[in-house]
């Protein structure tokens, strides 16, 4: 049977391009430029779409050449996908990446993410049907909604949010490499079921008030292309094992991965690799 999964959060018009390096001062030629319809909630969105989950996304799209763009390209993904978009009337907002010579990004935004509310006309009820939602929104009410459902990941970057809804997720998912996810376990009140970790080549931490683990580190690559969306499609391809019945520390070796695979170019979005159930879960 199919696992119903179910993402809430933002999707941006983002131009990705490769730079030599980013130097206080200097003029930026930006070079192999593509628009893709990215994002945390886009990457993951995009991620989960290569799987036989069904799949809902929650988002809010705005207005005018970038909106309409962003709305073909998410629409573009799947037949199978049901998307629960809230109009917004402002101009959907650029965004540009750089990603310099050694694979490092760095995001230019222009403006706030446009999130989805509670308060917006969507099916809101439907989340509490679902195996996994993938939360990176920014609505507290939108968050306890999704709490309903059987299984609850939110990106660490959330968790502003996360206290404002006083909400305990099943899982925490973030990077040691970014300093607004590297926060222990007791920074989140209340806490999660358990805090995980990525840390690029190295094992995956997870922590539990019972105490810490390693898991197996991600495939080695030769070469980190671009690192642009990789912590997103790791994030997305947990969901998906966890949405199978998968244990957390089986899911986290199984998503490791997914994140490795969009390392070797700019665009995340086009090496994701397609998400298969684990054998354990089809044997159940």
């Amino acid at each position: 049977m199919m696992p119903r999964i179910a993402v809430v959060g933002h999707v941006e018009h983002v131009t990705v391009g490769r730079v030599d390096a980013i130097v206080p001062g200097d003029v930026l030629h930006l070079r192999d430029a593509r628009v893709i319809a990215a994002g945390g909630g886009g990457i993951a969105f995009a991620q989960l779409v290569r799987s036989d989950a069904e799949v809902h996304f929650f988002t809010a799209i705005g207005r005018g050449d970038t909106g309409d763009v962003v709305a073909e390209r998410i629409r573009s993904r799947s037949a199978r996908v049901q998307l629960h978009v809230a109009a917004r009337e402002v101009e959907h907002p650029p965004v540009v990446v750089l990603v310099d010579g050694e694979g490092r990004r760095t995001i230019v935004v222009t403006s706030p993410p446009l999130q989805p509310s509670a308060e917006d006309p969507l099916p809101w009820p439907l989340l509490e049907t679902c195996d996994t939602v993938y939360f990176t929104g920014a609505d507290p009410a939108s968050l306890r909604l999704a709490r309903r459902s059987r299984c609850l990941v939110v990106a660490a970057r959330r968790g502003p949010v996360l206290r404002d809804a006083r909400v305990a997720p099943d899982v925490v998912v973030g990077s040691v490499a970014d300093p607004r996810e590297d926060a222990p376990l007791d920074a989140y009140e209340p806490a999660p079921g358990a805090l995980v970790l990525t840390d690029g080549p190295r094992p995956v931490r997870i922590t539990r008030e019972a105490g810490t683990a390693w898991i197996d580190a991600p495939p080695a690559v030769t070469h980190v292309t671009g690192d642009y969306g990789a912590g997103d499609s790791f994030a997305a391809a947990l969901t998906f094992f966890l949405a199978h019945g998968a244990t957390l520390e089986e899911a986290c070796r199984e998503a490791g991965p997914y994140g490795a695979a969009v390392l070797g170019g700019i665009d995340p979005i086009a090496g994701q690799a397609r998400l298969f159930a684990p054998a354990a879960a089809l044997r159940r």
